[in-house]
């Protein structure tokens, strides 16, 4: 049935027949171009630095596509030049400039670098639009570019005229301009759009600074964390949640996040930690920068990263005896605490404690908050949720972010599809409702987005839930039977220390298994394939990221530094173009300055997932999927209002 009101609006923007046929044309010629390259990355983990590089270089295809046009031309060394100069472009030009000897060999440098630079804008965009590449260029030069972009000069009547324009952008000192603007513009247009397989939060020092990457960034989905979901769960008015984001900052030695990147006092906490905790070596921060701490200020982070941690023991309680659909009283543990013998007793098994901190808990009531503790945790939510930063970057993470994503025949997700031992999609009872598989994902969701939605209601069940989803045994976000957070703390014996993950973490090995986790998505299973972060792929000890015969791809990005040690690289990313997938491996990222000055990327190797037989067109994407609904929509205005 048609729908008239929408068809009159559409008449406002298309008044003429004429018009209607040119958008049907342009519409029905962009369906058979080739698809645009997805570009996937996951567990960025607050590293900026090293998610910047690999943004800029687009997991070496901006590398690629320099050796594609440039070879033969180019030696090895030039080529590197070129790459870096088109990833940190303002830095590398000073570097270039020190070369020059004189004004006249940095004129002729310049008209080479801009020229070179035209060439690969002009390859980079050969599967867009005009209109397309436009909205790219800097938009102080876009005539500019475009008349040297589209010179056609067979007769030669223009060859002064070009030759002047170049001479007259370097002499009045808009050269650098135009070759920063050209850089950026390639980097944007190697790369349709960028999928975000989750955890942009904890660990690494600056997940602020990635958040603003994105916001600005021109094309970009998120797929959230377990870590993500912990921000907007303090964000939408959970304590727990609250608690938990400032102790990980602590254990990592990120406060400065909390303080200075998005402006939460911290003050009343430290004269809490304080009043009662003292020096403990499970709580010192983690070193894993290279800037050094004073003792005075390592002791208070020691002190704070005790206070809150309690402060988070104290707040699960309620939840867990509030929501007994949970299932989750095996984690009330400061009520099986022995304080004076100084044990505790988990599953039958009784074990020592050592590093307590326990000086603000009551024995007989262990979970209840000291005033001074509801009162700090009371101006945190406060602070938390009246930072104009903080809203800014969860309304991003809200509006452009989601639990799971169907996305060109793939499904999209961070942490797992709960299963059961037999395989089977495991059920969750929810208010007297049973979900499994996709169902229980959409739930999930809706409870996130009902919780930020209303984040004057701390203590609904939305909130909960999404507290849950940190580090409940069914979220698909967490994916293990418990936390075991305290355990890691007080505990020496290893073996409590294990979180046992859910069947999924094996069952997804399996090329069967993964069939069915895509059919319970309505996707494909033969085309499509499953892009999963979350864990790190340990190819130290010969893990293979590419599972199930090519049917799920574990990307998670190893960009935090915690996980080097353990998985001997810095991870994976993922390449999709129109051709086929291809998975990047990254060796560990120093800095931007030992890029500049080795003029060498951080990739070591490409592993092809697979090659199109044809090269897969845009009509067959999403966005092909909503041009067809839009080219009919046209059809059916032209036909009821112009063919008449």
């Amino acid at each position: 049935m048609l729908n008239f009101k929408y068809l009159d609006l559409l008449a406002q923007k298309y008044d003429s027949e004429e018009k209607v046929a040119s958008e049907i044309i342009n519409l029905e010629a962009i369906l058979d171009l080739p698809k645009g390259t997805e570009h996937f990355v996951s567990d960025l983990h607050g590293e900026y630095q090293g998610f910047q590089h690999v943004l800029r270089n687009g997991s070496g295809n901006v590398k690629m596509k320099i050796r594609d046009l440039f070879e033969g031309e180019l030696n090895e060394s030039e080529l590197d030049e070129f790459a870096t100069l088109i990833y940190y472009p303002e830095e590398k030009l000073k570097l270039l400039k020190s070369n020059f000897t004189s004004k006249q060999e940095l004129r002729e440098g310049y008209v080479e670098i801009i020229e070179r630079m035209l060439k690969l804008v002009s390859y980079a965009s050969s599967k867009y639009t005009r209109s397309k590449l436009r909205k790219a260029l800097p938009e102080q030069f876009v005539y500019i570019i475009e008349e040297l972009l589209y010179k056609k000069d067979e007769f030669e009547n223009k060859k002064e005229y070009y030759g002047k324009m170049l001479e007259r952008i370097i002499s009045l000192g808009q050269g650098d301009k135009l070759i920063i603007g050209l850089a950026y513009t390639t980097q944007r247009l190697v790369v349709d759009h960028l999928h975000v397989v989750g955890d942009i939060y904890d660990r690494g020092p600056d997940p602020h600074k990635i958040m603003d990457t994105l916001i600005n960034h021109h094309s970009v989905d998120i797929q959230w964390g377990n870590h993500d979901v912990l921000w907007v769960g303090a964000y939408a008015g959970s304590k727990v949640c609250l608690a938990n984001i400032i102790r990980i900052c602590a254990r990592y030695n990120n406060l400065d996040i909390i303080e200075d990147a998005y402006g939460i006092n911290l003050r009343p906490l430290l004269n809490l930690a304080e009043k009662y905790y003292d020096d403990n070596p499970a709580f010192r921060p983690k070193r894993i920068s290279d800037e050094t701490l004073t003792g005075q200020e390592q002791l208070q982070i020691t002190k704070i990263h005790q206070a809150i941690s309690i402060i988070q023991f104290k707040l699960e309680s309620p939840i867990i005896k509030r929501r007994p659909c949970l299932n989750m009283e095996n984690r009330l543990l400061l009520e099986k605490v022995d304080y004076e013998k100084k044990e505790v007793t988990l599953h039958g098994i009784t074990y020592s404690l050592e590093n307590t901190c326990f000086a603000t808990v009551n024995p007989e009531r262990p979970y209840e908050l000291l005033d001074e503790e509801q009162q700090v945790i009371d101006k945190l939510l406060f602070s938390i949720q009246h930072s104009e930063k903080l809203t800014r970057h969860m309304n991003f993470l809200l509006k452009k972010g989601s639990l799971y994503l169907k996305y060109n025949g793939n499904l999209l997700i961070h942490g797992c599809i709960p299963l059961d031992e037999e395989g089977n999609m495991k059920e969750m009872e929810i208010k007297d409702t049973t979900y499994a598989g996709r169902e229980l994902l959409d739930v999930f969701e809706n409870y996130v987005r009902e919780a930020f939605a209303h984040p004057e209601e701390t203590d609904d069940f939305a909130t909960d839930m999404v507290w849950y989803l940190w580090t409940g045994e069914n979220s698909s976000l967490f994916g293990k039977r418990e936390m075991t957070t305290f355990e890691r703390y007080f505990i020496k014996e290893k073996e409590t220390h294990k979180e046992r993950k859910n069947p999924y973490y094996y069952m997804r090995e399996d090329e069967e298994a993964c069939r069915r986790m895509l059919a319970e998505f309505d996707l494909n299973p033969d085309q499509g394939r499953i892009i999963n972060g979350h864990t790190p792929v340990k190819e130290i000890d010969g893990e293979d990221p590419i599972k199930a015969n090519g049917k799920m791809i574990v990307i998670d990005g190893g960009f935090s530094k915690a996980y080097h040690s353990t998985t001997g690289i810095a991870g994976y990313t993922l390449l999709y173009n129109s051709y086929g997938m291809q998975l990047v491996a990254h060796q560990l990222f120093n800095s931007k300055e030992d890029v500049l000055m080795k003029e060498t990327d951080v990739l070591s190797v490409k592993r092809l997932v697979n090659e199109e037989l044809v090269r897969k067109k845009v009509r067959e994407t999403n966005i092909g999927e909503k041009l067809l609904q839009e080219i009919s929509s046209l059809k059916s205005l032209r036909k009821h209002r112009y063919m008449k």
